[in-house]
């Protein structure tokens, strides 16, 4: 199977140490040597919300807030890239393109690219590129909720949403801003609904779901226009 995976920089930067990358490295190695092909995207995570804030309370312009949180998941790429030694081709992905033209063997890592846009998109994108069967949105929350359950503890997880469903949750929850898209990018829900390439979003706190969702055995929700 081809999966672009887009990996929160919250969970990697979580214990500010080397024992959460090397967590998802070998997780994430598993699935290359169980004969997946992946591209993996870095999010920024609280570090580059942190830069970002800092940048506009500096006067920066979104412009400028967006750079520097892509030079933040570079930094987790590069260090993602690291803990997969071998395994991994040791360039940062930008571009669609050059994921198409260096898919192989080795797994490749990107992180953010455009101002303007999230990880989200990029591993969205890549997925485009490469015509990934699936794109996997690693987050620290275990899938889609019919409400906000950060302020509605009845709050109900979905296990099955088609795209449109997706947008209309992300629309009216998320207000899309450098280093916080929420959810999933809005034009990340477009891009795959328009490729029609199914969503998994996880909770990825255990690096295991990831191996769960990718086998089919997951406990987040599924976007896609069909169930199965």
């Amino acid at each position: 199977m081809k999966v672009s995976i887009s990996l929160g920089g919250s969970l990697l930067t979580k214990n500010q140490d080397s024992q959460s990358y090397i967590k998802y490295a070998n997780a994430i190695r598993r699935l290359k040597n169980a004969g997946h092909t992946m591209v993996v995207v870095c999010g920024g995570g609280k570090l580059a919300r942190q830069y970002i804030n800092l940048s506009k309370e500096l006067g920066a312009s979104h412009k400028i807030q967006d750079e520097v949180g892509i030079l933040t998941t570079h930094i987790n790429a590069l260090l993602l890239i690291s803990a997969l030694g071998k395994d991994a081709d040791s360039r940062i992905h930008r571009r669609g393109v050059d994921v198409k033209n260096h898919l192989g063997e080795r797994i490749l890592v990107g992180g953010g690219h455009r101002p303007g846009s999230s990880t989200d998109y990029r591993a969205a994108l890549f997925a485009g590129a490469i015509n990934a069967d699936l794109i996997v949105n690693v987050t620290d929350f275990p899938g889609v909720f019919d409400k906000d359950p950060k302020k509605y503890p009845d709050a109900k997880k979905i296990d099955y949403l088609n795209y449109e469903q997706l947008e209309e949750i992300v629309r009216s929850r998320f207000k899309q801003s450098p280093g916080d898209y929420g959810l999933f990018d809005l034009k990340a829900v477009k891009y795959a609904a328009n490729k029609k390439i199914p969503v998994i979003i996880i909770d990825g706190t255990d690096p295991e779901e990831i191996v769960n969702a990718i086998n089919g055995k997951h406990n987040g929700t599924l976007i896609s226009d069909k169930k199965n």
